[in-house]
């Protein structure tokens, strides 16, 4: 979404970002020069919160407030609002009561209704494993969607004198949303109900340099591999780290550990081992062996145009779909499950880093398109004029 705005601002639009609070989510727009509205929860104290059965129900109320409060604010005198993440069942009232128009963004297809695949297992029962009819499928998803959203939703519709949603699902999604994923790494199968409308991945340009010990270390030998699984909280591999350096010590490689939300370190004091930060993975992925990470849409999109190869070890949502787009493109390994041993994380290093994966890597990193962003600026101002 900042790549998003700073396009629209290239090109002379006014732009912001709502996005909650986190410390993350403010630098990175601020670095961007993006004006930012902060709305809802804070998400790192979210994820690293106790997961209670309740948990769904209050998140969901949290949200659909802010839908109607803060970001009903911020949509005054917008042309277009777009939205994507977490079941934004707010966003279309709002623009419908400010007279602006919708956009709805996915970064992935497998949540839109498809005969060619069945829905993932959002909150609520779960599908009947003898279930086999793809359309009763998506059925009972919408159904599991309206009970998580729809009271809360309609209720705030009501205070404005809008009739109820019956459908929440099919509304947000509208009538032409947008897939702002990479056509090589996610081609998708025409959808009998939607025009999807496929704009390549919007990733932020960012000309940061490397800091000056990662930049020493880097130097100071072989390509390391790096591990990180950004925003994931690990929380059932409490020896992640410990997993990780000693699988790709196994291979006879460098370690670089990225700390993210699993607040990863050190393990030892090898000098074959550095722990980072915050960095510019545009820049840091072009110098690394091979990428360890969760499988979410950026990192897998901002490896693969780096031609990097990657393994990725898929924790949730759509992170075992980018894992087996991954394994299928022969551009790395998809790991078996959400929990790493030594064994198969070395496993699925031994195919990363295989030549002919690096080869193929590099060959596909040449084919990723960088404009999706721009493309996508584009068509938001023809909507607008």
């Amino acid at each position: 979404m900042v790549a998003l705005a700073v396009a629209l601002r290239e090109l002379g639009a006014e732009a912001r970002v709502c996005a909650p609070p986190d410390a993350e989510f403010v630098g990175v727009l601020e670095r961007a020069g993006v004006e930012l509205v902060p709305f809802g929860l804070n998400v790192r104290a979210l994820v690293n919160g106790p997961m209670t059965p309740d948990l769904p129900a209050r998140v969901v109320g949290a949200l659909v407030g802010a839908h109607f409060g803060d970001i009903a604010a911020a949509a005054e005198g917008c042309d277009v609002l777009v939205t994507g993440g977490m079941m934004p069942a707010g966003i279309r009232s709002v623009a419908e009561h400010v007279g602006a128009r919708y956009v709805y963004t996915c970064f992935h297809t497998f949540e839109m209704p498809s005969p060619h695949y069945p829905p993932s297992q959002r909150p609520g029962p779960p599908i009947p494993a003898d279930m086999t009819d793809r359309k009763a499928m998506w059925d009972l998803d919408a159904q599991k969607v309206d009970a998580l959203y729809a009271a809360s939703l309609n209720t705030h519709r009501a205070a404005l004198g809008m009739p109820p949603i019956e459908n929440v699902r099919d509304h947000v999604f509208g009538d032409r949303p947008l897939l702002a994923a990479d056509p090589v790494l996610a081609p998708w199968s025409d959808l009998p109900d939607l025009d999807l409308v496929q704009t390549g991945a919007w990733m932020l340009p960012d000309e940061r340099p490397l800091p000056d010990d990662l930049t020493a270390f880097l130097d100071a030998g072989t390509p390391p591999v790096y591990a990180g699984f950004g925003s994931m909280t690990m929380r059932a591999s409490a020896d992640a780290a410990q997993v990780t350096v000693d699988a790709i010590r196994a291979q006879g490689r460098r370690v670089l550990v990225s700390r993210g939300w699993a607040d990863l370190d050190l393990v030892d004091t090898g000098d074959d081992c550095f722990v980072v930060g915050e960095a510019n993975h545009r820049a840091l992925f072009r110098r690394v062996a091979a990428v360890v990470h969760h499988g979410g849409a950026g990192t897998t999109t901002t490896a693969a145009q780096a031609g990097a190869p990657q393994v990725i070890v898929p924790q949730m949502v759509d992170q075992p779909y980018w894992a087996a787009q991954v394994a299928e493109l022969g551009i790395g390994a998809a790991h078996d499950g959400p929990v790493p041993t030594t064994e198969s994380l070395t496993a699925a290093l031994t195919t990363a880093l295989a030549p002919e994966t690096a080869a193929r890597a590099a060959e596909i990193g040449r084919q990723v398109r960088t404009d999706g962003a721009e493309v996508a600026a584009k068509m938001l101002l023809d909507m607008a004029s």
